[in-house]
């Protein structure tokens, strides 16, 4: 061996480095929010999680992304920390998938059936059949496919280099006695942390392991306690990610550590004491690629079996050696840290903008319920509310900003959109709910009062308000399109009803039986109104066009619907409705 075959051990590790982040990135894509979904659902018990743990990491090929993950989740309140730790488990048996896949490479067989499960031997297929689907197709969701396909080419042709790099240290002379302290099980547990925390990635120490195996030269007894060290260096990505987060997200990473760590040192003292009692015959024997996916699979395996029922212990270790933080609470925080998994960024700023819109919709019935009868309180709670929506959208806006700026799927692409319209919208509509306390208060300070035909008048309008309001926020948090169109044919009622209580009280100033003072008051709470309307009636486009795509052809959209029998026959029965006195 020389120094090119050190660079190409080089080569080979970045090229699986690359290709397992390519792979893993687009898979988190194509699963989107649903995995943020599925974790805040499916967790009641650590069972649960530990099997939902298991399918995701699965599915997405790493369980750094899993604990980044649910670092953030719990940083942004969304999960509880006891919900975590069947997952944290879940991952570590899911991770052992990429060994089996890495093993394949070892297969030896003149039968041409065989020989296609090598790696080696399809991947060119698959990197042939992404490359067509990423230049050849004009759906995203095609494309992420293909880069999968690219992302997994490329691992196994670095897992490939590796291999071709140490095959020639069999025949050295000296590797053979350096091996000899690896028969050192504390060594081993060591030299495995080590290398699998500066990479940063359990899989690719674990294939380098299996590519060394290769030699002939890598026994049981030097490999598991190597596997044991590789799954305590896995724990630096989660301990680096829980930098500068709560209490109780850095609690998330001291169960992993404390997991692998406790599953470690009972694993290497049964190693060691079974060998001393029984002297294991297989210690001395080598190692292939299948048995040291079979030695990381039943480490793993057996470590969850041993920890999950002690989940309680484990949660009451993190939150001694983390203790409890100021209960102060963080409001509208999003975690950078989901960042890194833009579908789980997505599906928590779409949560959020819900609550926001529900914050809007409590302010503006707030301030209606002012023109009936002034309250203090419930002014000072309006103003609150005012500053809570202001920060909402700033937060959020900047926030899905830089989402934008990751790697996202169609699906999440439409989602961030819709929330950017909605945010500036409900926004807005805490602007108009607070101009309506305002009319309220110089009502109440002035001791005025509307006539009896106008306060009717108001009322009827008043309801349809809270009618339209009800129903764009419940289709916007609904995402449903179908509710949204019902939002349309309401809009068009108030405007007109708006329209027609101006030119009644126009008459009534001319009759005499209003005030220019009042007529001030009722044009600044009527326009406040329409405005209303105006911003529901934008918060349900947006909903249509996320699921519609009319996003670049609203205003010809719009004048379509307006022009079907569906909208008229709707607005008949809203203006009959609400019919003004």
């Amino acid at each position: 061996m020389d120094i090119f075959s050190l660079f190409t051990l080089c080569g080979g590790l970045a090229f699986f480095l690359y290709g397992m982040t390519t792979m893993s990135k687009s898979l988190e894509k194509m699963a989107g929010g649903r995995l943020e979904r599925l974790l805040k659902r499916m967790t009641s018990n650590p069972m649960k999680g530990l099997l939902l743990g298991a399918g995701i990491t699965i599915a997405i090929q790493s369980s750094s992304a899993v604990t980044v993950m649910l670092v953030g989740l719990v940083n942004s309140g969304v999960m509880e920390l006891g919900q975590t730790i069947g997952v944290i488990m879940g991952s570590n048996v899911g991770t052992t998938l990429t060994a089996w896949i890495l093993s394949l490479t070892g297969i030896e067989s003149e039968s041409v059936l065989l020989n296609l499960l090598k790696p080696e031997n399809f991947s060119p297929l698959f990197a042939l059949a992404g490359i067509l689907l990423i230049m050849g197709s004009k759906r995203q969701r095609r494309r992420d496919v293909g880069r999968i396909l690219i992302g997994f080419a490329i691992l196994m042709y670095g897992m490939e280099l590796m291999k071709q790099s140490v095959s020639p240290l069999a025949e050295l002379p000296g590797f053979s006695d350096l091996l000899t302290a690896f028969n050192n099980p504390l060594l081993g547990v060591l030299v495995g942390a080590v290398f699998t925390g500066v990479i940063q990635s359990s899989a690719a120490s674990v294939g380098i392991l299996q590519a060394l195996a290769l030699t002939g030269s890598i026994t049981y007894g030097m490999a598991i306690p190597i596997i044991m060290g590789q799954n305590i260096g896995t724990c630096v990505t989660a301990l680096i990610s829980s930098i500068g987060v709560s209490r109780s997200a850095k609690r998330v990473s001291i169960i992993h550590v404390t997991f692998n760590v406790i599953g470690a040192a009972v694993g290497l003292i049964a190693f060691c004491g079974g060998d001393l009692l029984f002297h294991f015959s297989f210690m001395d024997a080598a190692v292939g690629a299948v048995g040291v996916a079979l030695c990381h699979t039943i480490f793993n395996v057996c470590t969850t079996a041993l920890l999950l029922p002690f989940s309680r212990q484990l949660e009451w270790l993190a939150r001694a050696a983390v203790k409890e933080e100021d209960k102060t609470p963080r409001f509208a925080f999003l975690d950078p840290l989901l960042l890194r998994t833009p579908g789980a960024a997505v599906s928590e700023c779409a949560a959020m903008t819900n609550e926001m819109g529900e914050l809007a919709r409590r302010s503006l019935l707030s301030s209606l319920g002012q023109l009936s009868g002034y309250n203090g309180d419930v002014e000072a709670e309006l103003l609150e509310n005012e500053d809570k929506l202001d920060i909402y959208e700033d937060r959020l806006s900047g926030y899905l900003v830089q989402i934008s700026q990751h790697g996202l799927s169609m699906e999440d692409i439409h989602t961030v959109s819709r929330l950017l319209h909605a945010v500036g919208d409900f926004e807005r509509i805490g602007d108009h709910a607070l101009n309506i306390q305002e009319s309220a208060r110089e009502l109440h300070e002035k001791g005025l009062s509307f006539s009896g035909a106008a306060e009717a008048e108001l009322q009827v309008l008043r309801k349809a308000l809270e009618d339209i309001l009800t129903a764009s926020v419940d289709c916007f948090q609904a995402d449903d399109p179908v509710s949204a169109k019902m939002v349309e044919p309401l809009e068009e009622t108030i405007d007109r009803l708006t329209a027609e209580i101006r030119d009644r009280h126009i008459r009534r100033l001319q009759n005499g039986e209003c005030t220019v003072q009042l007529g001030f008051i009722l044009s600044d709470l009527l326009t406040n109104l329409e405005r209303v309307s105006d911003h529901c009636s934008n918060i349900a486009v947006c909903v249509i066009e996320e699921r519609e795509n009319q996003g670049e052809q609203r205003h010809a959209y719009l004048h379509d619907f307006k022009a079907a029998g569906e909208f008229a026959e709707n607005l008949d029965k809203d203006l009959e409705k609400y019919r003004l006195p």
